[in-house]
């Protein structure tokens, strides 16, 4: 399958996608605090989009082959969670680390953020993996630009987290997105410079690393979705959705309150 490129139409009407994802995170964020469920805050965020914004939320009812359908509207990985973790009745508790990925539909174009939230007093192991996490997604980012490789993306993560002491979990990666939620290519999130495709301008993916702060092995929950770390060290992940630009790279999921990218990375 090859990588479509954006005309100017389908970028604008992403741009539109990703803010308002990003703006589902700044919503929620005062209220990921301890004594809170993952089903409240799925909840929250289900009304926002539906009833204010305007939008599908992709993973519900999403089915690709081989699962049942996603039963919510987010994804809320807490600690050793590494990805899709459901919301349910578990409370959060102050310590928790949790990601919250956001996957809003508006006008038939997807918008793929996620974010992770330290639940009242984090511990420093805690604090400075979600760092080293968010700095790795940034230096992937910091790559991208029309006659890089792909690969590239891949390899500048995976060196940061390893210096750091972490693993890259390899069996999950960012995607091409649009009007499909998952498209070409696959954005590994490890990997060797030069290495896999060129890119282009008009080229829109999502770069999302998963960082443990023990061994990269994962194990799926009985629920069907749930990935943790074998483990049980923690896991943390951040991730935008990035458009190649003519000169180097367009963020497309940003809001009023997103993070802006740690000073020290050109």
């Amino acid at each position: 399958m090859s990588i479509v490129i954006k005309t100017p139409e389908d970028i604008e009407k992403m741009r539109v996608a990703g803010r308002l994802a990003a703006e589902v995170l700044d919503y929620i964020e005062p209220f990921v605090k301890p004594g809170v469920t993952t089903e409240e805050l799925d909840r929250r965020c289900h009304d926002l989009m539906v009833n204010v914004q305007g939008c599908v939320p992709a993973p519900l009812n999403y089915a690709p082959a081989g699962y049942h359908p996603y039963p919510k509207s987010i994804c809320t990985s807490i600690n050793q969670q590494v990805c899709h973790g459901v919301p349910g009745e578990r409370a959060l508790k102050n310590g928790d680390i949790v990601n919250l990925d956001i996957t809003t539909i508006k006008d038939g174009y997807h918008g793929d953020t996620s974010r992770m939230f330290i639940v009242g007093e984090g511990s420093i192991q805690a604090k400075r993996l979600c760092e080293i996490t968010f700095e790795c997604m940034w230096l992937g980012i910091s790559v991208v630009r029309p006659g890089a490789y792909l690969g590239d993306i891949g390899a500048v993560i995976q060196k940061h987290a390893e210096k750091n002491g972490y693993s890259v979990v390899r069996e999950f990666c960012g995607h091409g997105i649009g009007q499909k939620f998952h498209e070409e290519p696959q954005v590994l999130h490890y990997g060797k410079a030069g290495t896999g495709p060129r890119l282009e301008s008009g080229m829109m993916f999502t770069i999302e690393p998963m960082i443990n702060a023990g061994k990269a092995a994962i194990r799926e929950m009985p629920d069907g979705w749930t990935i943790v770390t074998k483990d049980r060290s923690l896991s943390a992940q951040w991730e935008h959705t990035v458009l190649v630009t003519e000169t180097g790279y367009e963020i497309m999921t940003q809001s009023a309150a997103c993070r802006p990218k740690p000073d020290w990375i050109p």
